[in-house]
C-alpha cells in the first residue's frame, strides 16, 4: 500500500511531461519556420541582385552608365558637367597616362593587383606620416572601375562594408567586358575635377580641345589631379599636379614599348 502510494501520482507527472514536450517542440517549430522563410526570403533577394546587376553589366558593354552615385553626389555642390565619347575619340596619350600613372599592371591581372595588395599591408616604417590606411592605395583601374560605377565613394567604415561588392563587380567586367571596355569607361566616368566627369569634359574645360587631340604632357596633367580631383586642381596648377605630372610623363615614356600596351592603347 505505501508503494502504491508513493507512485500514484505517476500517470499525472508522465502527462505533464508530453505535454510540455509537445508545447516545446510547438513552440520550436513557429521559430524554424520563420528561419525557413527568412532564408526563402534572402535567397530570392540575392538571387534578384544578382540578375539585375548581370543584366546592367551586360548592358553597359555598349552603353555608358547613364548616372553613377558619385555623380549624384556632386550634382547639388559642384554641378555635373560630363560628355561620354568613343574608345577612337579617345587620345592614346590618355590611355598611356591613365595607366603609367594608376596600373602599370592592367593588360596583364585579372582584376586585382596581388602584389601591390600584399605591399599596401605591410606595416609603416616608423615615423613615416601617411593617411592612406592600410591595405590602401592598390586599387587597379578595375576596382576602381567597379566603385564608381556601382557603388559609393567614401571611407571609414562604409569603405569596408563596399569591398565585398566591389571585389564581385570588378571580376564580373574583368570576365564580361574585357580590358579596352574597362579602359574606356574609366576614362569617361572618373572624376577630373570639381563636377568634372571623363577625359573629354576635362579636356574641354582645361584646354579647350577635344580629348583625342590631348598631348602628352596635357593628359599627364588630367591624370595627375586623381586621386583627389577637388584637391588636386589643374588649373590654376596645384602643387601635387605640378609635381606629379611630369613623372607620369616619364612612366609613360618607360612604359610605351611594352607589346601589351601597345595593343591596349591602339
Amino acid at each position: 500500500m505505501m508503494l502504491f502510494h508513493k507512485y500514484k501520482h505517476f500517470p499525472q507527472m508522465l502527462f505533464l511531461f508530453k505535454t510540455a514536450l509537445v508545447s516545446c517542440s510547438n513552440m520550436a517549430a513557429p521559430k524554424q519556420s520563420l528561419f525557413k522563410k527568412t532564408w526563402r526570403w534572402t535567397k530570392k533577394i540575392l538571387l534578384w541582385m544578382f540578375l539585375t546587376s548581370l543584366l546592367y553589366i551586360i548592358i553597359c558593354i555598349w552603353v555608358m552608365p547613364p548616372i553613377t552615385i558619385t555623380q549624384i553626389s556632386n550634382i547639388f555642390g559642384y554641378g555635373l558637367k560630363r560628355d561620354y565619347v568613343g574608345w577612337n575619340q579617345i587620345s592614346p596619350n590618355a590611355k598611356l597616362a591613365a595607366i603609367a600613372s594608376e596600373d602599370q599592371a592592367f593588360p596583364d591581372h585579372s582584376g586585382f593587383d596581388w602584389d601591390a595588395i600584399e605591399h599596401s599591408l605591410k606595416p609603416r616604417k616608423k615615423g613615416k606620416k601617411t593617411k592612406i590606411p592600410l591595405g590602401g592605395g592598390a586599387s587597379t583601374i578595375t576596382q576602381q572601375v567597379a566603385k564608381n560605377v556601382f557603388l559609393w565613394q567614401g571611407g571609414g567604415v562604409t569603405r569596408y562594408v563596399r569591398k565585398v561588392p566591389e571585389m564581385y563587380f570588378t571580376k564580373m567586367i574583368e570576365w564580361i567586358w574585357g580590358k579596352k571596355r574597362i579602359l574606356e569607361v574609366y576614362l569617361n566616368t572618373i572624376e577630373m575635377g570639381p563636377g568634372i566627369f571623363g577625359i573629354e569634359a576635362a579636356s574641354q574645360t582645361y584646354f579647350g580641345k577635344s580629348a583625342k587631340n590631348l598631348s602628352r604632357a596635357e593628359s599627364a596633367m588630367i591624370i595627375a589631379c586623381l586621386p583627389n580631383p577637388k584637391r588636386f586642381t589643374i588649373k590654376p596648377m596645384s602643387r601635387r599636379v605640378a609635381w606629379r605630372y611630369p613623372q607620369i610623363v616619364q612612366q609613360m615614356h618607360n612604359i610605351e614599348d611594352d607589346e601589351d600596351i601597345q595593343a591596349l592603347i591602339k
